[in-house]
């Protein structure tokens, strides 16, 4: 996992997925809003959500704060994995289960950020970027 064309992909489409949802989030779509609201937190959830996922992105692509971009994206997407486990649903509103999915994407490219910067997690727990 050393190649950092694979590297790269994987932080693309992490970043892709997490800001292509923010508009929805951030816009009150409908869909969005109904999430939020069976959840019982609407509408600061929805918003506080972005932002994380807003922050999370940004700081995947900074390569020195990668490992903090993707341990908070992936600590959002297992928020949104089990909100659609335990409360949602896996298809919500007949999206065919696409968010799901796409939260499952997302986690696993979180998830190979994470393990290509392991090496990183002493420096990190000391706060030293």
């Amino acid at each position: 996992m050393k190649n950092p064309i694979f590297i790269w992909i994987v932080k693309l489409i992490a970043v892709i997925i997490l800001v292509q949802t923010l508009y929805f989030k951030f816009t009150g779509a409908e869909e969005s809003v109904y999430i939020f609201t069976k959840l019982g937190m609407e509408p600061f959830g929805r918003i506080g959500s972005g932002l994380v996922e807003l922050i999370a992105s940004i700081l995947i692509l900074i390569p020195r704060t990668t490992l903090v971009g993707a341990l908070l994206g992936a600590g959002t997407m297992l928020g949104a994995i089990f909100s659609h486990l335990f409360v949602l649903g896996i298809d919500v509103k007949n999206d065919g289960g696409e968010l799901f999915i796409l939260a499952i994407i997302t986690l696993l490219c979180c998830t190979i950020l994470i393990i290509q910067d392991r090496n990183k997690i002493q420096d990190l727990l000391k706060l030293k970027f």
